[in-house]
């Protein structure tokens, strides 16, 4: 419990370090900077303060009170209420980074049974735990191909199905690392095979996404063939939920596994905080960033819980850390550890199955409405680009005007695709809502 210094206090001290009051201490400070008066309105109640902000707030438009067909990355799923009720829980929203292990078994637990979580759905040998979201995670892919080959690979093969924004983070992270980055160039419509040209013995990585930004599932075991074969790396980001219904990276032989976890019991929230999935194999846990907590057991003989790797730099000398991953993330992995945790790997499936049919019956639905086209040559599992008769942004402020948060229009990112609407469905769209999405457009595309 905090408790304040009394007067008493405060006197004694001041006696103690040769001062007459607390002014004192700020004597070194120029006139004009001391004691500023600042322009603040006059202060107001407790209850007048929580009037204004929810009238603030109100303005946020947000998936409760929009039908939501927008993902790009963050997603509309049911969080169960258990999730919250568990996350809120004293010991584990006050407890620090595990430097104890005497007093912090539950958060190594928690942090292992995550870890443990992560490795049985990619398939991959260790997981850690964590990083701060997904753009971060893939960074640090490229960082640990670039120092297991200790600087002697540059070359770095990206595709340009990789989110954009995740690119532009790691465009952010190697700067001054004089690395190649090729591959972001090719069209849109590249599969990974396209990629295979690009290969070479001065490869450090090779980095896709499954299912890709544009939520296409391909065959990876090409690339990866390719890729070993100039002994360079293949790191795959993934889709959680996809997972539940496609084959896992691990059966393509990657060796870096990335993703981000909002999907698994994370609200969307504006943006964040969310979480980086982070996977490899065992041969190169050394070079990976994060940390690992393991299972022990102690001088009594009972098992318990230990940070086995941690690269972080207040752990390990600076020039030497990987890591600067903190305390708030183990709250978010907690959150994902508690999410499949109460959906099991049956309702994992089943989630993954519910994401899949609605997003093919809305695709299908779409396909019919005169001037839209859907793709139908490459599988995808619960987005898809849909190729519209208006440019993409014009058809979102139709949509918006009934309420529909429409899709991400790839525009912004991709200069000639200004008419290309990505789409993601999950378990929260009803049947009804795809219908009404269909009807609207139908109206306000065909006066």
């Amino acid at each position: 419990m905090y408790t304040s210094h009394t007067q008493a206090d405060r006197e004694a001290m001041l006696k103690t370090i040769g001062v007459d009051k607390v002014e004192d201490l700020f004597q070194c400070l120029p006139d004009e900077g001391k004691f500023p008066q600042l322009a603040l309105p006059e202060g107001i109640t407790e209850m007048e303060a929580l009037d204004e902000l929810q009238y603030i707030s109100s303005v946020n438009e947000t998936p409760q009170e929009l039908i939501s067909f927008l993902g790009a990355g963050a997603y509309n799923h049911y969080i169960p209420a258990g999730v919250d009720s568990i996350l809120r829980r004293s010991e584990f929203y006050t407890a620090y980074t595990p430097y104890q292990p005497e007093i912090a078994q539950g958060t190594l637990q928690s942090i292992f049974e995550y870890q443990s979580l992560i490795a049985a759905l990619t398939g991959m040998d260790v997981a850690n735990a964590s990083h701060y979201d997904g753009a971060t995670a893939v960074a640090e892919a490229v960082n640990m191909a670039y120092h297991n080959f200790r600087g002697r690979r540059k070359k770095i093969v990206l595709s340009p199905t990789v989110h954009p924004q995740y690119r532009d983070t790691i465009h952010t992270y190697t700067k001054g690392m004089d690395l190649e980055i090729v591959g972001e160039n090719l069209k849109p419509e590249a599969g990974p095979d396209e990629l295979i040209s690009l290969i070479d013995d001065q490869t450090a990585l090779v980095l896709v996404q499954y299912p890709d930004f544009f939520g296409r599932i391909y065959d990876l075991t090409k690339l990866s063939e390719a890729a070993h074969a100039e002994k360079a790396l293949l790191s795959v980001h993934i889709n959680p939920i996809a997972l539940g219904l496609i084959k896992p990276p691990s059966e393509f032989d990657a060796d870096i596994v990335t993703g981000e976890g909002q999907p698994l019991g994370i609200p969307m929230a504006f943006g964040g905080p969310y979480l980086g999935l982070f996977a490899t194999k065992n041969q190169y846990v050394r070079k990976m960033s994060g940390r690992l907590a393991g299972e022990t057991v102690d001088t009594q003989g009972q098992r318990g819980y230990v940070l086995t790797l941690s690269t972080r730099e207040q752990h390990i000398r600076r020039e030497q850390a990987t890591s600067n991953i903190c305390t708030n993330q183990g709250l978010i992995a907690l959150a994902s550890t508690v999410y499949l945790s109460l959906l099991g790997k049956n309702g994992l499936q089943e989630l993954a199955s519910l994401n899949y049919h609605k997003a093919h019956y809305a695709a299908e639905r779409i396909s019919t409405v005169p001037g839209f086209m859907v793709n139908p040559l490459q599988p995808f599992f619960n987005e898809f680009v849909v190729h519209c008769p208006l440019p993409a942004a014009e058809i979102n402020k139709l949509l918006m005007a009934h309420d529909i948060l429409g899709g991400y229009d790839l525009g912004q990112d991709y200069p000639d695709l200004t008419h290309e609407l990505l789409v993601a469905v999950t378990e929260m769209n009803s049947r009804s809502e795809i219908d009404f999405m269909v009807e609207v457009l139908e109206e306000e595309t065909h006066d």
